[in-house]
């Protein structure tokens, strides 16, 4: 496997409330987290660094390779973070902060992931897109009931509101799923600053381009979001399932 993660604070906003790293525990397996904070000028920044951080801090110093074990782990320290960024954002310079959060655990040729808010993870199998995720948002809500179509969606004035984040008083409850990755897919992380931007097939083509390397695709599309204009931060994590003559 290999992984590429970049952020790019995007055309119109003043700072970069997202957050990306990637850890490695003792048993040498990866975490990757991303969060795309929420709040004042200075608390989403807080929120999506403080959520990344202490999640690959406590990440760093287990040894686990069960999937099953993963996946507790993932649930109960997730919840952890929630209380934290929840109880910061009672204070009065922090007041409201929140983020969403993307959380995957790369063991061998599989990935666990827990998703809340409206970030994304989608799969790139055979030049075809499909979304693993299913946006936290009102707008989805809507669409899921039949009140909104898709076309709607993307245009509708409150598509930024999110049904659950990092940061809110009761206990979140993260969706959980795990793909495994065949020679040749990609696994797409990012932040609705990507996918706001360029389509899925825009995506697809981005990544089907051989002369580029993982690190260039994952740049070129955050160029090709800050071309459509860059209207938010742009965070794009890539894992890729290399084929054997690629290595």
């Amino acid at each position: 496997m290999k992984i590429s993660l970049f952020t790019d604070i995007g055309q119109k906003r003043s700072n970069n409330q997202d957050f990306i790293n990637k850890f490695d525990n003792r048993s040498g397996n990866t975490l990757i987290v991303l969060a795309d904070g929420m709040g004042g000028h200075r608390a989403g920044n807080i929120a999506s660094e403080m959520t990344v951080t202490d999640l690959g801090r406590e990440w760093v110093d287990t040894d686990l390779t069960d999937l099953g074990q993963i996946r507790d782990w993932l649930v109960r320290n997730i919840e952890i973070v929630n209380r934290r960024v929840y109880e910061l954002g009672q204070t009065e310079d922090f007041q409201g902060m929140g983020t969403t959060i993307e959380a995957l655990a790369v063991v061998d040729n599989n990935v666990l992931f827990a998703h809340i808010g409206d970030s994304r993870i989608g799969l790139i199998h055979d030049g075809v897109y499909t979304q693993l995720t299913s946006d936290h948002s009102l707008v989805n809500e809507l669409v899921k009931a039949g009140q909104l179509t898709e076309e709607e969606a993307a245009s509708h004035p409150q598509k930024n509101i999110i049904t659950q984040s990092i940061g809110q008083a009761n206990p979140v409850e993260p969706d959980l799923g795990i793909q495994s990755l065949e020679s040749g897919d990609y696994l797409l992380v990012n932040s609705d600053g990507l996918t706001n931007m360029i389509s899925n097939k825009v995506i697809v083509n981005a990544l089907s381009d051989d002369s580029k390397n993982l690190d260039e695709k994952a740049r070129y599309l955050i160029q090709l979001a800050n071309d459509a204009g860059g209207l938010d931060n742009i965070t794009v994590a890539l894992v890729h399932a290399e084929r054997e003559e690629d290595e």
